[in-house]
């Protein structure tokens, strides 16, 4: 079954294939920008479970080893924590196995993601039955927690070839979420796995914001109740957020580069209200990313989106 809406795939191909385009990067640029997503991930996935350091606190906590007055010693394990499974997950990318992901493996994001908040039950599997605060979603019993995992893991062995990355990564993430194996940071441990199928495949790293929460929450409710597509096509929007910010940085100054801006603002070039312009950037219909609270879009994509519909009407 096909999840991921075809224009949204060929969006992020194309990307994909211009940033591979400039292959090899330069070693500073992709440094610096390594260890800006690195930060943003780590304050982002710990933002969205309740973590209360901001970007820049968590910055300073994990470059300066800075102490943040008034903010709980827990907060500041976690993004010590989720910025070494992050090391981790560089280095299992970097050893080039498309299969890594096991029980083991999985055990040990977890393991390392509450190591120092949670020590009695990092990197276990919960023994009881648990409750997702605010949805309707109940996860199995503890006693099937093992043989899901283990389902789970003969999926992505055997499935891999039959998904586009995105669509694969997305469907892995829900998967993990929905079996709820520890009694904590399974949604930071399935964050992490997604991105290791889509590192595998060349994307960048896609960070879920802090600011889509609400919306986050809502796609997975809905994917509980059947509808994959529209959780897939959030996780899809992330990533394509990811390689707008890598070609906006890592694009050679000869080439030139489309300039991202607010929608209100790009709406007054247009026929087009603020509002209409967001609900296709919503929807995936037009090439968008969200910095803060905003979508940002560019002239050249809404041209391409009218193209688009254009050769659809004929």
């Amino acid at each position: 079954m096909i999840y991921l809406d075809k224009k949204i795939k060929e969006r992020l191909e194309n990307k994909l294939k211009v940033l591979d385009s400039y292959r090899p990067l330069p070693k500073s640029a992709l440094l610096k920008i390594r260890e800006q997503f690195e930060i943003e991930m780590t304050y982002n996935s710990n933002a969205i479970e309740g973590n209360s350091l901001t970007l820049k606190e968590t910055y300073l906590v994990i470059n300066e080893g800075i102490t943040i007055k008034g903010k709980p010693l827990k907060d500041h394990l976690e993004a010590k924590s989720h910025k070494e499974a992050l090391d981790y997950l560089y280095e299992l990318v970097q050893k080039g196995k498309r299969n890594t992901i096991s029980q083991t493996i999985i055990k040990l994001f977890h393991q390392i993601v509450i190591q120092d908040v949670d020590r009695e039950w990092a990197g276990k599997y919960r023994n009881s039955s648990v409750i997702i605060g605010g949805a309707d979603y109940k996860p199995p019993e503890a006693i099937e927690v093992p043989k899901l995992v283990e389902e789970l893991v003969n999926w992505i062995r055997k499935n891999r070839k039959k998904f586009h990355p995105v669509e694969f990564a997305a469907l892995i993430h829900y998967k993990v979420v929905a079996i709820h194996p520890f009694f904590d940071g399974n949604g930071r441990t399935a964050r992490l796995l997604m991105n290791v199928i889509l590192m595998q495949a060349g994307y960048p790293l896609a960070i879920i914001l802090k600011n889509d929460r609400k919306k986050y929450y809502n796609v997975l409710s809905k994917a509980d109740r059947g509808d994959l597509a529209s959780f897939v096509r959030f996780v899809a929007q992330a990533v394509e957020r990811s390689l707008d910010i890598y070609l906006k940085i890592l694009t050679p100054k000869e080439k030139k580069k489309e300039k991202f801006i607010p929608l209100n603002k790009l709406s007054k070039r247009t026929k087009f209200s603020p509002k209409y312009l967001n609900l296709l950037a919503r929807t995936g219909k037009l090439e968008s990313h969200k910095e803060g609270r905003a979508w940002l879009s560019s002239k050249e994509a809404l041209e391409r989106y009218l193209k688009g519909r254009e050769r659809k009407r004929k």
